[in-house]
């Protein structure tokens, strides 16, 4: 072997060893930022803005991977965690789900139905009205007669809201009532049969059907005397 080859040994040999040390150098720095970043988990991000109060389904979320020590307590792991759920507030794209951004979607009692009526957007719901609110409902009633007299009733108290629906335009010639109701909301409460009966009774046959808010802790026991109002108490 003559000393051009003896070199050209000696440079294959020592990039041999530059590459290895590279190589080695390269590994260090993965296990350095893995352990400084620590294994990945799965979380997930909304593909669009959620309204308050509607409920939660897979496909308004998209799946993402990140490292476990970036992610917060209460980050939603698995869809399984929103079924039956509905935001709690407003939701933005982009944003990663957590489990205080959710609440149940308020459920059925034993012996209690469903039943859905249209209030007035303006003067019944005011925006302030949402799933799990407890209400209590008011309905007037023109009289019967000359001789009769214009009546408020509470006709159900204590009622507990399930749902509340989007914001519906309505066709006057279908109100049979002539109201000047011109928009409206779709309210689902949760009653037992009698006080299922009131709410049908006094979409059909009241002149306006209201809704008033009672305060989270409330005391909403309205006593007998006061449950009918004609405007002759007040004289």
């Amino acid at each position: 072997m003559n000393s051009r080859q003896r070199r050209g040994v000696i440079l294959l040999v020592l990039s041999v060893l530059c590459a290895l040390g590279a190589f080695a150098g390269v590994l260090a720095v993965i296990r350095d930022v893995n352990s400084k970043v620590g294994p990945e988990v799965t979380a997930y991000r909304l593909k669009s803005d959620i309204a308050p109060y509607k409920e939660l389904n897979a496909d308004q979320f998209e799946k993402i991977e990140m490292p476990e020590r970036w992610l917060s307590t209460n980050a939603v792991t698995s869809l399984g965690q929103i079924r039956g759920k509905i935001a709690v507030t407003q939701l933005r794209k982009g944003s990663l789900l957590q489990t205080d951004m959710i609440v149940a979607r308020p459920q059925l009692s034993p012996g209690q139905q469903e039943i859905a009526i249209m209030i007035d957007a303006a003067t019944g719901v005011a925006g302030k009205i949402t799933p799990g609110s407890t209400v209590n409902i008011y309905a007037t009633f023109k009289a019967a007669n000359d001789n009769g007299k214009d009546q408020s009733k509470v006709i159900v108290a204590n009622a507990k809201v399930i749902d509340v629906g989007k914001l519906t335009p309505l066709d006057p010639s279908q109100d049979s009532r002539s109201r000047q109701t011109t928009e409206a909301v779709p309210i689902t409460f949760a009653l037992d049969t009698g006080d299922t009966q009131r709410v049908a009774y006094a979409e059909s046959f009241a002149t306006h059907v209201r809704l008033a808010l009672v305060a989270p802790g409330g005391d909403a026991t309205v006593p007998p005397g006061d449950r009918t109002y004609t405007l002759d108490e007040d004289r």
